[in-house]
């Protein structure tokens, strides 16, 4: 059974994805342990609340620096003893300190198609807001690995979106959720929890190991 951990910053849509995915079978042998925020707001918290799942608030705010609040965030999530940690719309930069103790066991999802539309300063709709700008006529999702890097780890799977002309950031952005990210992630997820995946030299590869 994969142990995850689910961290959000807003309203959850992702974890909500992963949620109804586990309900309907679409992800298999998958446990969400809890759900942390960084948002005391955060609808994320109260969708775990939902399904019964413990919501953790832990804000950067609440601490004298941000190293005060790596230190606590690391040494909670290694309470944890998550399986894999899953960044499901999550704003902040994950402490150098836990990618390593949970190396290759960290995914993110990117509303972009990585390279493109990625790095610092990319993130929620700012990245959908930049895509139209550019006149980029298709976008996407793209889940991978977390290493050190912004936006930099082995790429998982990616998915595709067309951008039409009458386009603003916030159709866009549901656009890219609905047929890319509600999709990716949850596979995602089931893949790495039925040993399908392996990662060799800095290259996600399907597993002949596969449960």
């Amino acid at each position: 059974m994969l142990k995850i951990v689910v961290c959000v910053s807003g309203g959850g849509t992702n974890l909500q994805a992963i949620l109804d995915a586990i309900d309907s079978g679409k992800i298999t042998n998958t446990e969400v342990l809890a759900v942390i925020s960084n948002n005391v707001g955060a609808k994320a918290l109260e969708r775990a609340e939902a399904h019964g799942i413990p919501g953790i608030l832990m804000t950067p705010k609440a601490y004298p620096d941000r190293e005060c609040f790596n230190k606590a965030f690391t040494e909670k999530m290694c309470e944890l003893s998550p399986d894999l940690v899953v960044l499901a719309g999550f704003l902040v930069k994950i402490p150098e300190e836990m990618v390593a103790k949970f190396s290759n066991r960290i995914v993110n999802i990117h509303p972009s198609l990585i390279p493109s539309f990625c790095g610092v300063g990319y993130y929620g709709l700012k990245v959908h807001e930049k895509v139209l700008e550019r006149g980029a006529k298709v976008t996407g999702a793209t889940v991978h690995f977390v290493n050190e890097g912004m936006d930099e780890g082995p790429i998982i799977a990616q998915k595709a979106v067309e951008v039409l002309q009458d386009d603003t950031p916030e159709v866009l952005q549901r656009r890219v959720m609905e047929q890319a990210e509600w999709i990716l992630l949850p596979q995602a997820i089931d893949d790495i929890a039925n040993n399908r995946l392996v990662v060799e030299n800095g290259r996600v590869k399907r597993s002949s190991q596969a449960l």
